[in-house]
């Protein structure tokens, strides 16, 4: 009974993929539940220990010293707990060991359940020790099943979930397919551990090149930052802690063989591996390939970066949809804001343009206050002319009088012609106004023009047609025209 015992005990121990020394613990908590429900009171302290190399089961109780015990499972005599323990006292409670006869039948058919319960939550608590330490980390599995949306992943000794708001929208998953997903999050649950996986986390793209590139996983190329919509783009900013090595070739590798290898494991995502820089406008700059760059100018206070492309590059700058611009500012964590040349070149024109405006106005004043002595006669000689083209009946008490309506308001230097008097009575001396048609000769009457010449017809096509057309007319006969004479008009 005893080795078959502990060979159930092996048995488990590789079944459920556990080490035997947390199969035997499982097994004496178990018992203890069993033992205390059939032989030993509920409230009775007990302990039960199983030799890992022989099997065999031992029991121990709690017992009370008194000098005549009145309940055996509970009680011992001071004369038989000095054999134990030769300094006990009376009232002192004492580990006595209580095996029952039956102890393998009962570890066989009472605690069958509570040993598997124990089983379970051992099972349960290795697993998430395994699990939680990984956390971050890539690992594969083989989906198993769909769940209300959600994609359960079999990792090996337990199923991870991967959840709606963690998969990639351009990818079809099936069942039985492989896929390489990263631990997001280990938690304790009634059921057990639940496992958190996800295909869309920046952390994914980190943890392949790390597998794929040894300079990233040793150190040499350090991954500085990485923006990234999953399914279509990626921008990933690398740097070289030692001299002499390119850290953008060793990501991309010998003929693109090693970001392939990433590029196809995420379903055909673009990355683009750029340089990083300490100096922020030449990482912007670089944040921003394949677009070539003219200047980075920034704006610390605001924390905004005006970037001006060349009038080509505009588009490819900005990207589809403005994705090459979205995640060159997640990378560099500036806001961008990009302008073409002929548009920077634009608002800086009319920036200067105030500014030389006001200068020449500075200038043309002082020339006009230098040469102010000088132009003294010319005034004058104005305003001798000015007088002569003033009416005569127009006098300054008469321009004073008028009203704001009266005065006509003189827009610039813009030419307002006098009202046209169609109804001008001829006055001596003065000649009638005369129009362009009185004056223009007649026009020549319209000659409409010929109508085309019909095409001729061939001969033998409407030769029928004629003929056709003739009977018809001969059939009809002509419309009769009658004239009236003047006795016959006054009569009708």
């Amino acid at each position: 009974m005893k080795s078959d015992f502990l060979l159930a005990i092996t048995q488990l121990s590789a079944e459920k993929n556990l080490p035997k020394d947390v199969v035997l613990t499982a097994v004496e908590a178990a018992l203890v539940s069993a033992y205390k429900k059939d032989t030993f009171p509920a409230t009775q302290n007990i302990a039960v220990k199983i030799n890992p190399s022989t099997g065999k089961v031992e029991v121990w109780a709690e017992k009370t010293v008194v000098k005549s015990p009145a309940d055996a499972r509970s009680e011992i005599s001071l004369g038989e707990a000095k054999k134990i323990k030769n300094d006990v006292k009376m009232g002192d409670m004492l580990m006595v060991e209580s095996t029952p006869a039956n102890a393998g039948r009962i570890a066989a058919q009472t605690a069958k359940q509570v040993i598997l319960q124990r089983l379970h939550e051992a099972e349960h608590s290795a697993v998430f020790e395994e699990y939680a330490d990984k956390e971050g980390e890539v690992v594969s599995g083989i989906v198993q099943r769909f769940e209300a949306g959600q994609v359960l992943i079999d990792l090996g000794r337990t199923e991870a979930v991967l959840p709606a708001s963690e998969q990639v929208r351009t990818e079809r998953y099936r069942v039985g397919q492989r896929l390489k997903v990263v631990l997001l999050q280990v938690a304790r649950t009634t059921k057990g551990p639940r496992v958190i996986v996800s295909r869309s986390h920046p952390e994914l793209l980190r943890r392949l090149f790390e597998l794929e590139v040894p300079e990233v996983y040793n150190g040499t190329v350090e991954i500085k930052a990485i923006a990234r919509e999953a399914g279509f783009r990626s921008k990933i900013a690398v740097a070289a802690k030692q001299e002499g090595i390119d850290p953008v070739g060793c990501c991309v590798g010998l003929r693109g063989i090693r970001i392939q290898n990433i590029v196809a494991e995420l379903s055909g995502e673009k990355i683009d591996v750029v340089l990083w820089s300490p100096e922020q406008a030449a990482f912007i700059a670089s944040a921003l390939s394949p677009a070539h760059i003219v200047r980075v100018e920034l704006h610390k206070a605001d924390q905004v970066a005006t970037v001006v492309v060349p009038d080509k590059q505009l588009s490819l700058a900005i990207g589809k949809e403005g994705q090459n611009a979205r995640l060159a500012a997640k990378l560099t964590g500036w806001k961008i804001d990009i302008k073409s040349a002929s548009l920077a070149e634009a608002e800086k024109a009319a920036k200067a343009a105030p500014e030389k405006a006001a200068e020449e106005a500075v200038a043309v004043t002082e020339e006009a206050t230098e040469a102010a002595p000088e132009m003294a006669p010319v005034a004058e000689i104005a305003e001798g002319l000015l007088g002569e083209l003033v009416p005569a009946g127009v006098t300054e008490e008469t321009r004073e009088g008028e009203t704001e309506e009266e005065a006509e308001p003189v827009e610039g230097e813009i030419f307002v012609p006098p009202a046209i008097v169609l109804d001008q009575p001829e006055e001596a001396g003065k000649p009638r106004l005369r129009f362009a048609e009185d004056i223009m000769p007649p026009r020549r009457a319209r000659v409409e023009a010929k109508p085309a010449k019909a095409k001729k017809k061939k001969k033998g096509a409407t030769r029928a047609r004629e003929t056709t057309e003739d009977v018809v007319k001969a059939k009809k006969g002509t419309r009769r025209t009658y004239e009236t004479t003047e006795e016959e008009e006054e009569y009708i």
